[in-house]
């Protein structure tokens, strides 16, 4: 029988193809609006994973929606020339959940390069920090993450950094408290396990913003298991 573990990776590696296809196809354009995008999102999950159930809402945000967190609804945006946006989409995948986030610059504009770039790296280190060392809360990682965000000379964008991810649907099995994300108020031991006693497996979401260039960059994905595991990512 399959683990946990590896069927989350096999989720997330067909979101990827997703994504790659989005690439691929040239869908990402300006003149394009977030919506028509994130409509196209969903007709290629039809057509490359035979799915449209999304555990979460799909987001394309852009220019100075960027800057938002996960909960807010922005208006619909049109893609511009030299523009910055991100795309964070969860489809379930034979009842397993993904989650991934990526930045895409549009023209060459360095600080939304740097911050697409920078909002990567970030990633791979705290996926490191939270794959290397035991006994560290969900603030640590909260409190790690943000201390990444000035290394790179960023701000951090949302009141946390990472939720638990696993079979659908996880929320309603597991609850929306503050133990199930990478939060500041969460003085629980990641590696502790669910309230049904199994592991727990987490997504690591990376959100820099420069308030002053209204501009963000975005990137998350499955960390892996706590307890050393596959290298996660596209």
């Amino acid at each position: 029988m399959k683990s946990d573990e590896f069927n989350l990776f096999e989720a997330e590696n067909i979101a990827w193809s997703i994504y790659n296809s989005a690439i691929d196809r040239g869908l990402i354009v300006p003149g394009k609006s977030e919506k028509e995008l994130n409509n196209q999102l969903l007709e290629l999950s039809k057509e490359i994973a035979n799915t449209d159930v999304f555990w979460h809402k799909r987001i394309v945000r852009s220019g100075p929606n960027t800057l938002l967190p996960y909960r807010e609804n922005p208006p619909d945006r049109i893609l511009l020339e030299d523009d910055i946006l991100f795309l964070d989409f969860g489809p379930v995948l034979e009842k397993w959940e993904a989650d991934i986030g990526m930045t895409i610059v549009i023209g060459s504009d360095p600080d939304k390069l740097k911050l697409k770039s920078d909002t990567e790296k970030a990633w791979k280190e705290g996926q490191k920090f939270m794959l290397e060392n035991t006994g560290l809360t969900g603030a640590d990682v909260y409190d790690y993450v943000c201390n990444l965000a000035r290394k790179y000379g960023w701000e951090y964008g949302n009141e946390h950094c990472g939720h638990l991810i696993g079979e659908f649907p996880h929320e309603k099995l597991q609850g929306e408290i503050k133990r199930n994300y990478l939060h500041p108020e969460n003085k629980e031991l990641i590696n502790s396990a669910d309230l049904n006693n199994k592991q727990r497996y987490w997504i690591l979401e990376i959100h820099f913003i420069d308030r002053e260039k209204q501009i963000g960059g975005f990137y998350e994905a499955f960390v892996g298991s706590l307890g050393g595991g596959a290298p996660s990512g596209n």
